[in-house]
């Protein structure tokens, strides 16, 4: 790619974040960040519900991850995959939210992860609420206001491949590619 481009992607878990952002940072063939508190918690050697239960009442679990996210995409061509990219990453050049209901959401990490999906639908619920309650006292960042978003795509209808075109082609009618 000649110029520079820096695709920030967001939504909430189980909206296809992580698979969009791959499928395309390798069609811009540019990195892919989607620096997480999984990733947060694969370093600490802990596990996931332990880093989501320290950010409850320790802001430097977000501050690091969300630190971390925009010094690597503001380093390079990026596709930058997280909760809050399109709002921390204001100078990206293309802004996407991708959205799906609760129950398409749930069905997702269940196929992902398996589980009890009751169970998954509670823990998504409990995590997008804490989530939202951190981002604003934080950030001042309203989550569930996405009109900072160029494009907002409702993923339970396409496929992956399918969104991904449809960023392309965005990409292309703003002349970014």
């Amino acid at each position: 790619m000649s110029k520079e481009i820096r695709v920030a992607i967001s939504g909430k878990s189980g909206c296809g974040n992580t698979t969009v952002s791959g499928l395309l940072s390798q069609k811009l063939n540019v990195p892919m960040i989607n620096y997480t508190f999984r990733q947060l918690a694969a370093e600490d050697g802990v596990t996931l519900a332990d880093i989501i239960e320290k950010a409850k009442t320790d802001d430097s679990y977000d501050q690091r991850v969300d630190g971390k996210q925009v010094e690597l995409a503001r380093a390079s061509s990026c596709v930058l995959g997280s909760r809050l990219a399109i709002w921390m990453l204001k100078e990206a050049d293309l802004k996407v939210y991708l959205l799906a209901s609760d129950e398409v959401r749930a069905q997702r990490i269940f196929n992902r992860e398996g589980g009890d999906i009751e169970e998954i639908k509670a823990f998504t619920r409990m995590r997008d609420s804490q989530d939202s309650g951190r981002y604003m006292k934080l950030y001042n960042i309203d989550n569930t206001d996405y009109s900072v978003a160029d494009l907002v795509i409702d993923t339970a209808n396409y496929n992956p491949e399918q969104i991904v075109d449809q960023i392309l082609a965005e990409l292309k009618k703003r002349d970014l590619i």
